[in-house]
């Protein structure tokens, strides 16, 4: 049920607004997990169960969040999944063991698991064709900057106050959201008669744990690569499995009929490289300038900074550059544009001046957030009504999948860099481990842009022209 423009956007915004809440708390812990394990009385390696648990129930419970909100509706799912996800971490800030710690952040990803997906569904729902542009561009704000802004404000509140607040302060941002969401969100229909997939809930829920459980093992120094390759393994014959199932059931969990639309597989395919490789630089880019520059935390944190800003210039200037340009020329030249600022942070080094530095991320920032708001924007854009909430939960399970490969990806391309140039005395890594590391990644970024190839240069333009007025009456004839 589409709404009036205004409110659309204030659908969009309030979306964002727990986007941003959710995207943020899984970044700020990062920097906390040292004073959090004094606390337990744990090592620090030991939290890593606290932060995966989360990883893990989201990536689980994704496959399941259309049929949820069709069955119930995506205002009293979306409303639910604010209250889990803001009650599950007031218990976060209140643990006194990793135990219960673990028990909170499995509690968050099952609101997470319905908060983005069903909130990203509400915006989709309620906003007419030639309006997605800027409500897209605007739920996809957070989870560019979040990132970002994670380690530093992470640090600042661990260092100033104590780890707790960095739970505690989604109940304020909860309550406020919560009363915005009771008001804004469309009531919609709900009670869709739809038998529930469980087999397709097992095999994709079985296939994802595996899958991301496998890409945190491959990014733990720590862990065995067997046992990585086994759960990878493991998660792509259940995977096969739960492909084969879908394809099969008359009422899929995760119908992959929609890769039947070009623009939306392009999404899907092309995309998930894209997603893949930068989601490794906010990983590279801290140790790149703490290990191989030898700067501080905080010094590094203030560098990283400026992809921030590049995000914050690029996002008014998105919607009038796909108003401009067709999707297949903006994906094209604007991912040309990002691989080659990924190849420049190979050619990094500490002799290179600082405001070359920043303006190096300055413009990744630019174009990743370009590149993000173009993909997000064209994956429903040729997807009809009937097909928006499998269209929806598929890209959600392949968004998480994707950014959560960015990490593994990191560590692998400097684990593969390190047959190169081995790391130093005491495993430090060097620069030129770096720098290989960085071309790895670059090199994925180009892989992207040969699914975008294909696409039809009038891919997604119906979100992309303006709602004409109707022509007025001729004049009566006397």
């Amino acid at each position: 049920m589409t709404i009036s423009p205004p409110r659309s956007m204030a659908v969009a915004l309030l979306v964002a607004g727990t986007f941003f809440m959710e995207f943020l708390d899984g970044t700020v812990i990062v920097t906390a997990l040292p004073q959090m394990a004094a606390s337990f009385g744990v090592h620090p390696v030991d939290l890593n169960i606290g932060v995966s648990a989360y990883i893990l129930t989201v990536a689980v419970l994704i496959p399941a969040s259309g049929w949820v909100a069709d069955r119930f509706g995506a205002r009293p799912v979306f409303a639910t999944a604010i209250v889990i996800f803001t009650a599950a971490s007031i218990l976060c800030g209140m643990s006194e063991s990793l135990a219960t710690f673990t028990f909170s952040r499995i509690l968050q990803g099952i609101g997470g698991a319905m908060m983005v997906p069903v909130g990203r569904l509400a915006v989709l729902r309620s906003t007419e064709k030639h309006e997605l542009i800027g409500a897209i561009a605007t739920i996809t704000w957070p989870g560019l900057v979040a990132p970002v802004l994670g380690p530093p404000v992470g640090g600042f509140i661990t260092t100033y106050f104590s780890w707790h607040w960095i739970f505690f302060l989604n109940l304020p941002l909860g309550v406020i959201a919560l009363g915005f969401a009771l008001r804004l969100i469309p009531a919609g229909k709900g009670g869709i008669a739809k038998p529930f997939d469980g087999i397709g809930f097992l095999l994709s829920g079985v296939a994802c744990f595996a899958f991301m459980y496998g890409l945190d093992l491959v990014s733990r120094a720590e862990a065995s690569g067997t046992a990585a390759g086994l759960w990878l393994l493991a998660a792509l014959f259940t995977g096969a499995f739960a492909v084969s199932h879908a394809k099969r059931h008359p009422h899929p969990l995760i119908d992959f009929a929609t890769l039947r639309i070009r623009s939306y597989a392009t999404t899907i395919w092309g995309g998930s490289l894209f997603r893949l490789s930068i989601g490794s630089i906010p990983f590279l880019l801290p140790l790149l300038f703490q290990v191989g520059f030898g700067l501080s935390a905080f010094a590094s944190g203030l560098l990283v900074l400026a992809v921030f800003a590049g995000n914050l210039v690029m996002k008014p200037m998105t919607t009038p550059v796909l108003r401009r340009f067709t999707f297949r020329a903006t994906l094209l030249v604007n991912g040309m544009l990002n691989a080659v600022t990924i190849f420049a942070c190979a050619f990094l080094t500490p002799a290179t001046p600082v405001p070359v530095i920043v303006a190096v991320l300055f413009v990744s920032g630019l174009t990743r957030s370009m590149q993000f708001t173009a993909l997000n924007t064209l994956a429903f854009a040729d997807v009809p009504e009937s097909q928006m909430s499998s269209a929806n939960t598929l890209f959600n399970a392949a968004q998480q999948m994707s950014m959560g490969m960015g990490i593994a990806l990191g560590a692998v391309a400097l684990r593969i860099a390190g047959l190169v140039a081995p790391d130093a005395p005491g495993g430090i890594i060097p620069l030129a481990g770096f720098q290989i590391a960085f071309v790895i990644v670059g090199l994925i970024a180009l892989g992207a842009l040969f699914d975008v190839l294909g696409l039809d240069r009038t891919a997604g333009d119906e979100v992309r022209r303006r709602k004409t007025a109707p022509p007025a009456p001729p004049p009566p004839r006397h």
